[in-house]
């Protein structure tokens, strides 16, 4: 084996990627190497995956893009799916953890807070509604009663 061969990853920490569906993302293969890697991506079943025209796109230097996309436009197959790249040169072949890619769509949503009664001088506990399509993505980082912050 040649001294000045290697591959290795840049960055294999990356577990999870969520975009939204109006802005796209761009993910590059956390491999590399010396002489240059020929970076490929693949769904986590192994598959080849393939050029879709404004959809999803694989480009030279091994980075995955998906495009933004409207809702009518989405396929899990492309948008919620787990993938994974590889690393090939002379020193041989490295293949990254798989890589869960999911869009959400921004949608508008209302956070409420449940309607409580308590007599005077007794204890009432509130809750925050968040709805379920977008619960995983936000977190309470205040409470407000006419527009000034309490805690």
């Amino acid at each position: 084996e040649d001294v000045g061969t290697s591959l290795y990853f840049v960055n294999d920490s990356i577990q999870q990627v969520t975009f939204s569906s109006t802005v796209g993302v761009v993910i590059p293969c956390p491999a590399a190497g010396s002489p240059s890697a020929v970076l490929r991506w693949y769904l986590a079943t192994g598959d080849d995956i393939y050029d879709v025209p404004h959809i999803r796109h694989v480009h030279a230097n091994g980075t995955l893009q998906l495009y933004p996309f409207s809702p009518s436009a989405f396929n899990s197959f492309i948008h919620d799916n787990d993938y994974f790249c590889t690393a090939e040169n002379s020193a041989g072949r490295i293949r990254s953890p798989n890589i869960r890619v999911k869009a959400v769509f921004r949608e508008p949503y209302t956070v409420r807070v449940e309607d409580q009664r308590s007599m005077r001088g007794n204890v009432a506990v509130f809750k925050c509604l968040i709805p379920s399509s977008v619960q995983e993505y936000v977190s309470v980082v205040s409470w407000e009663k006419d527009t000034v912050s309490i805690i």
